[in-house]
């Protein structure tokens, strides 16, 4: 390169002087400057759209309704007690009558004419053997037949024995149940607080209603263990779960006025629609 070319030229024309500039090395130092500018809008315009896709979403979400119906806030059995038929009473024993005697009519003796006699009196004879009233009755001999004795009569109702109860099984109708503290109002107002009723539309759900049907044991001292619940969609069973676990200790329920282990029942629906 002449020494008077040296003090305009380029450094890239300096350094590839006598060079095969057509080998790409020299291009790519050449245009160095525009790529890194190109590059950079490039980077700049993906952020700015993955920023205005996350504001469309959060507006979506936001028009999108969420909402918590705590159902059958009086506690339900999880089996109800099927009503027996009243056993009816056994039929009173048929009436058995006393076996007739036979009875030989006798009147005071009465002295009379013998034309005015009506009726002979009985041969001694005949007296022996038979019982002697105001009638003449046929029947059998009296050979000293006791009349049959004579029964109370009972109420004809037969009682069943009585069964003790067991008050270590867990009970499903009693005749106090479980409370939350402070009743049922107060156990609704913790569920909606506590439930995070946004977490379906979170999970992706459609508009709809999605019903959790939750039960647990509430022993003895109040306490609250084994939550069970059946199969709900985007995380509304775990949700339930977690939320009656986490909660207070209850008042236990009552039978014949001892504290009696408790199975509830609660039915919790996870509401989202569109506004």
């Amino acid at each position: 390169m002449d020494v008077n070319k040296i003090l305009s030229a380029d450094i890239l024309d300096i350094i590839f002087d006598g060079k095969n500039k057509e080998y790409g090395a020299y291009d790519l130092r050449k245009t160095y400057n525009h790529r890194i500018t190109y590059a950079l809008i490039a980077t700049f315009l993906i952020c700015f759209s993955i920023y205005l896709i996350s504001i469309v979403a959060t507006n979506f979400k936001k028009d999108t309704k969420n909402e918590i119906i705590v159902q059958d806030v009086s506690l339900e059995d999880m089996k109800k007690q099927e009503k027996k038929p009243d056993i009816p009473p056994p039929p009173p024993p048929p009436k058995q009558e006393p076996p007739k005697v036979e009875i030989t009519k006798f009147t005071p003796p009465k002295i009379v004419k013998d034309e005015e006699v009506k009726e002979p009196p009985p041969e001694v004879t005949k007296l022996e053997e038979t019982k002697i009233g105001t009638i003449n009755q046929e029947g059998a001999k009296d050979d000293g037949i006791v009349a049959p004795a004579v029964e109370s009569k009972g109420t004809g109702v037969v009682e069943a024995p009585k069964q003790e109860e067991d008050y270590d099984k867990v009970f499903t109708s009693v005749q106090i149940e479980a409370e939350f503290p402070g009743g049922k109002e107060a156990w609704k107002k913790y569920l909606e607080r506590n439930l995070n009723s946004s977490l379906p539309s979170e999970q992706g759900a459609p508009a709809g209603k999605y019903t959790v049907m939750v039960n647990f044991l509430v022993d003895k001292n109040g306490n609250i263990s084994d939550v069970q619940a059946d199969p709900s969609p985007y995380g509304t069973r775990e949700e339930a779960i977690r939320v009656i676990k986490k909660g207070p200790g209850w008042k236990p329920a009552v039978q014949n006025g001892r504290n009696v282990a408790y199975r509830a029942r609660q039915a919790i629906t996870f509401v989202v629609s569109e506004e």
